[in-house]
């Protein structure tokens, strides 16, 4: 009878979050390294505004991407599967033939059956062909550049007749010369509406549009996904906040994102909107491994981006919800990009598609339940189409190239104690696991 009663009260919340329809941001940063925000335990960058959220809100210490790179990491957040199945275990290029198959469902596909209205800003990535940009895949509009802002243009790409050439470009010269690396287009739904777009003001313009979409739908649900082109390189912070942080140019970006943050949740506050109002930070994958004022930090984990270690898919993840999500809370359970589709169903009142998922609804976690659990009772480290490593529970095994390596992450966060040898048996467990997984994925494909 006691456990009874102590189980109303989330019984309760549970069903006013799901009867409230809130709206939804997912602020999506791009190689943000798991230390690079001063709640996480960043040194040299100030984020108030991220730190400010955790306070008000959630803070994941076991949150994962589902890829260790771009265009993966991204598919498998818009879908709720690990990429592999959703057929992107790579990253995409402009021209590229490939892209998110419109036949797959997505968040803002899902949401726009309960009457969301739906927006991308920023960097999408998952195919610039017409086909497989936002619009057609449950955006009602985008705004952004399409890909990583170190890759080029498709000369064959739509322009709009307002389009701004800058550095001496035009029309012919964007069909006719060939590409030049770090000269990315903007792009407003389907067309280029600026080439090549100037990337020191990317984050602030990116942030105008943000704001912009909340108050023009802020007496409806509405689902922003707005994807923060950097810190992934070239690192272009805007002269406001060049030589602002300690951290080099690094710094410079995120300290301009966290500032961007601030203003998404000031334009909630203006609006009224923050007592129905889910929003989530995260990034993409880990930091590249880079000196001199141009690479993040994931300490205290091992490895970077393009890696299976912790330091190339554990993520820092930060959620607020006033009034939802117990403040100053922190969830040390397994959670990932793929429990996000799964969840915003929940929470939308959204039928789930009509496919196999990888993803969980985690919010129980999110709420900061200190009883929930992880809905996991496994998740698997992808690098393209290979099945590196799983982990269940504290133990994580990894195996690539033939190498075996075996970790307890609840006394070994850093990966550098190889349990291997010692333990064959729990090896073995894990193997089978990772195999039947992945097997039962490949196989339903």
């Amino acid at each position: 009878m006691v456990w009874v009663f102590a189980l109303l009260p989330i019984l309760a919340q549970a069903q006013k979050a799901k009867s409230s329809r809130p709206n939804v941001i997912v602020i999506f940063t791009d190689d943000q390294g798991y230390q690079d925000v001063g709640c996480f335990g960043s040194p040299d960058i100030s984020t108030p505004n991220l730190d400010n959220m955790a306070k008000d809100g959630i803070r994941f210490t076991d949150f994962y991407s589902a890829s260790p790179v771009c265009s993966p990491s991204r598919a498998a957040l818009m879908t709720g599967c690990y990429p592999t199945r959703v057929g992107v275990p790579v990253v995409l290029w402009p021209m590229s033939p490939d892209g998110l198959s419109p036949e797959e469902v997505t968040i803002a596909e899902m949401v726009k059956e309960q009457g969301y209205a739906t927006a991308c800003i920023g960097k999408w990535h998952l195919g610039d062909q017409a086909q497989f940009l936002p619009t057609n895949q449950g955006f009602d509009s985008y705004f952004g550049i399409p890909f990583s802002n170190d890759m080029s243009v498709n000369p064959e790409a739509k322009v709009s007749a307002e389009v701004l050439f800058r550095e001496g470009k035009d029309l012919n010269k964007l069909r006719t010369e060939k590409p030049k690396k770090f000269d990315v287009p903007l792009f407003r739904d389907d067309e280029i509406i600026e080439y090549p777009v100037d990337q020191t003001q990317i984050t602030k313009r990116y942030t105008e549009e943000a704001r912009k979409f909340i108050v023009e739908n802020k007496e409806k649900p509405f689902f922003l996904y707005l994807a923060h082109t950097m810190p992934h390189i070239p690192l272009m912070p805007s002269e406001e906040f060049k030589g602002k942080s300690r951290q080099g140019l690094y710094g410079d970006v995120i300290e301009e994102i966290d500032w961007s943050v601030g203003q998404v949740l000031e334009e909630l506050r203006k609006q009224g909107l923050e007592e129905n109002t889910l929003v989530i930070f995260t990034s993409d994958n880990g930091p590249w491994n880079l000196k001199n004022g141009h690479g993040g930090s994931a300490k205290p984990l091992r490895g970077f981006k393009f890696e299976t270690y912790e330091g190339g898919m554990r993520v820092p993840m930060i959620a607020q919800w006033k009034g939802m999500i117990s403040p100053q809370s922190t969830s040390a359970e397994i959670a990932s990009t793929i429990d996000l589709l799964p969840t915003i169903a929940y929470l939308s009142g959204a039928e789930l598609p009509d496919r196999t998922l990888d993803g969980k609804n985690i919010w129980p976690l999110l709420s900061g339940n200190s009883n929930s659990k992880t809905p996991h009772k496994e998740f698997l480290y992808y690098s393209n189409t290979t099945a590196e490593a799983i982990r269940v529970g504290d133990w994580k095994l990894r195996v690539r190239e033939g190498i075996v390596e075996l970790y307890d992450l609840k006394n070994d966060i850093s990966e550098s104690n190889n349990l291997a040898e010692e333990q064959p048996k729990r090896v073995q467990s894990l193997q089978k696991k990772l195999d039947k997984y992945d097997t039962a994925l490949k196989s339903d494909q």
